[in-house]
């Protein structure tokens, strides 16, 4: 539903008119495709469990609102899909919330870490060669893991603990451009690292711009995006989590 939800709000705001000259108002939208592995732990302790976790198939939406108005930021809302399945066969007891799945039993994992990231971020550079951007973001994370026993005997049951909440990082964009021909290659990240806790989120790919009008700009990107998810204590769940793959998206530009 969130998805859903979001998804229709950035259709809906691709349908206001623009001004097309960024020195007014520049609105950007957007969605990628990414096809990820995922490797690592969870728990609600730091005795985590690993887990043999599903590869799959996600969605991402974003849009971003540039102006020209000094020391005000520029703004850019993105939703990351993220809901993990996995399995584990345990060799040692494992303590999840309030219950206690026990050796030589299989568990299976359910998380929803779906999450919006808040940007705000300023052009530091911004031209047809290079464009590089700065400022500061927040993931907002409002989901959950359970963890499931076996469908009988002592381990049947299921432990649900939500997770939600605001995570500050820094955030950070460069893009380089190829003139006369619609290609540029990009990066954009975000990063926290606090105490034991430590969030990366980043990709880096290539974009060919195919229209290019005074109406609209259209752009198609393929690349690579990571996501590493160490959280220490974070309302009560502690995650040792990696995932990456490759992606491809369309961006249109009013």
């Amino acid at each position: 539903m969130k998805k859903m939800m979001f998804g229709a709000a950035l259709i809906a705001a691709a349908m206001v008119p623009q001004a097309k000259a960024d020195t007014l108002l520049g609105l950007y939208v957007g969605g990628d495709y990414w096809a990820a592995q995922t490797d690592g732990a969870l728990g609600t302790s730091s005795d985590m469990q690993s887990f043999n976790f599903e590869d799959k198939e996600y969605g991402s939406y974003y849009a971003a609102l540039e102006h020209p108005i000094p020391l005000v930021p520029n703004v850019k809302l993105k939703y990351t899909q993220l809901e993990l399945a996995a399995d584990a066969n345990l060799n040692t007891s494992f303590g999840f919330g309030d219950k206690v799945f026990k050796v030589n039993s299989t568990v299976t994992g359910d998380s929803d870490l779906s999450h919006v990231d808040y940007v705000l971020y300023y052009e530091i550079f911004d031209n047809d060669l290079v464009s590089i951007d700065l400022g500061l973001s927040a993931k907002q994370f409002d989901g959950y893991v359970a963890v499931k026993g076996d469908q009988q005997g002592s381990n049947f049951g299921e432990e649900s603990v939500d997770f939600n909440g605001f995570i500050p990082m820094a955030y950070g964009a460069v893009q380089f451009g190829l003139p006369f021909t619609g290609l540029s290659a990009f990066a954009e990240g975000q990063l926290l690292a606090i105490g034991d806790s430590k969030i990366q989120d980043y990709q880096v790919g290539v974009a060919w711009e195919f229209i290019d009008n005074m109406a609209v700009d259209v752009a198609i990107k393929a690349g690579y995006r990571a996501m590493l998810l160490e959280l220490d204590d974070v309302d009560d769940i502690y995650t040792d989590i990696d995932v990456d793959g490759v992606f491809a998206g369309l961006q249109i530009h009013f």
